[in-house]
């Protein structure tokens, strides 16, 4: 099985279905601490222990989301980030969502 933060988001164009449930859970089991919300996004929240510390994780998150042509949701409050990912174009899950949310996990100073 390859590592899913090895591989790289796949831009979507639309036009296929998003995951089976199946397929979404036996993923989500490669990125710990990730849940699926509804079938429908992949939802993570993140302790820091102050805003500047969650700022720049945040923008680590943002130089990766641009690198990788897959943008996530990202809420930041004082000593907290909450990321949710999607494939918008589909109105569901992908596995480029699930892809990168490992390289969110793979990141130096990843708050774990």
């Amino acid at each position: 099985m390859t590592n899913l933060a090895d591989k790289q988001c796949v831009p979507c164009e639309g036009g296929v279905p998003a995951l089976s449930s199946e397929r979404a859970a036996e993923l989500l089991e490669q990125i710990p601490g990730w849940t699926i919300d509804q079938n429908h996004h992949l939802d993570r929240e993140y302790a820091l222990p102050d805003f500047v510390t969650a700022l720049a994780f945040v923008n680590q998150v943002g130089e990766l989301a641009e690198q990788q042509g897959h943008h996530p949701d990202i809420y930041l409050t004082w000593g907290k980030v909450r990321i949710q990912i999607w494939t918008h174009k589909i109105d569901g899950l992908s596995e480029s969502d699930f892809v990168l949310a490992a390289k969110i996990d793979a990141l130096p100073g990843h708050p774990g």
